[in-house]
């Protein structure tokens, strides 16, 4: 199988265009890969126009609004008004802006369960997700699904899932679905990197290759399953390698930049709604923390967590546009209380939502009504006397 290798530069704010390492697909689908694989991550030529200061701020002030509340979401989870699992997109900023930048609103998205940055890009509002963090009536779960299973199906957020890797045959089958009805629609479906290790990874893959899914499989490669390497646990680490075994074209991405990212997706995104192809994107993004609010991440060296603050996307992004008089540390400085105002207000409408009636626990099982559906709570009689 031929291989290309894409080198990544050092981002710009001018964006030279980067080019990321790809596969290319052998056997019946190799002329229609070859092309792909020829061509700049961001499918722009050498010299094309650089973004524009607008894009680059719009990218930067998404990213600081995720950061701010993830920031917010974990001091509530201290203080006890978040209960459950929670799970930070701290560090994964860029990748969320630049996956979701490439989406049409009609395309279907699938996550994991760390999701609430997705959540945000995808449009809802912070309000909404803030709520459902709370477990409130207002939230996009209806407060049912807490940090784990946002779900909203107008902004085609299709959940939040707390299996490892549950959600990646369901976005198979949400792309079969468009298939079958002929739509022009994408299902996005991120995972984190030891989900690959799976056998519904695989499975899914090959269902995919097997009838020309629309559908755009995303690794989030954080480094870390909770706290082994990838490394340890992967015997080929380089995990977009794995569409090979597939004929799925596959690049991996840096992705601390959100352009790069951006660019990386829109070519996976178009191949998918043109072609009906799937496609198999890695994007190398370290979190910040550990795998959730409550690891304190022991297994880190100094040194490793000073690698990871130099590594930041956001303070990174920051310098970048001031650095090319896009940003000012005074219009920065601006944009950070208006976030953080806004996440304020987001807190503050959360605390005051009612929560769920518990008549409403069971509501929301099944879309359609199920003949012999069991509506019994824990402590009810099995036999009514």
């Amino acid at each position: 199988m031929a291989e290309t290798t894409r080198s990544a530069t050092k981002a710009a704010p001018a964006r030279t265009p980067r080019r990321a390492r790809g596969t290319e697909a052998s056997g019946p689908t190799a002329a229609s890969a070859k092309s792909g694989a020829a061509r700049t991550v961001n499918g722009a030529a050498a010299g094309a126009p650089a973004e524009s200061a607008e894009t680059l701020v719009g990218y930067y002030r998404q990213m600081l609004l995720i950061r701010r509340f993830e920031e917010r979401a974990a001091r509530a989870y201290t203080e006890a008004k978040i209960g459950g699992y929670c799970h930070l997109n701290l560090g994964e900023e860029a990748t969320v802006v630049g996956l979701m930048a490439a989406l049409r609103p009609s395309d279907y998205l699938f996550t994991n369960y760390r999701e609430h940055g997705y959540a945000l890009a995808k449009g809802i509002s912070a309000e909404r997700v803030m709520a459902e963090l709370y477990g409130r009536s207002t939230g996009v779960s209806k407060g049912w699904g807490g940090s784990m299973h946002l779900f909203d199906a107008e902004a085609r957020l299709l959940g939040g899932y707390g299996i490892v890797g549950g959600q990646v045959p369901l976005a198979a089958g949400a792309a079969l679905a468009v298939s079958y009805k002929g739509g022009d629609e994408v299902v996005m479906c991120h995972m984190g990197d030891g989900t690959t290790a799976i056998g519904a990874f695989h499975e899914s893959l090959n269902i995919a290759g097997l009838w020309d899914l629309p559908v755009v499989f995303v690794v989030i490669n954080n480094g870390l399953g909770m706290g082994t390497t990838v490394e340890h646990s992967a015997a080929e680490p380089e995990l977009y390698r794995r569409g090979a075994a597939y004929r799925m074209e596959s690049v991996r991405v840096d992705g601390t930049d959100a352009v790069a990212v951006r660019d990386a997706a829109r070519v996976a995104v178009e191949r998918a709604r043109a072609e009906s192809k799937p496609y198999l994107l890695e994007t190398t993004s370290p979190r910040l923390k550990g795998h959730s609010v409550v690891d304190p991440a022991r297994y880190r060296s100094k040194e490793e967590k000073e690698a990871l603050k130099a590594a930041d996307p956001l303070a990174r992004m920051a310098l970048e546009l001031q650095e090319a008089g896009i940003l000012s540390h005074d219009e920065r400085d601006r944009l950070d209380a208006e976030v953080t105002a806004e996440i304020d207000a987001a807190a503050a409408f959360a605390d005051r939502s009612p929560a769920p009636e518990v008549s409403t626990l069971f509501d929301y099982t099944y879309a359609t009504p199920v003949p012999g559906e069991l509506r019994r709570l824990p402590a009810d009689p099995v036999f009514s006397s």
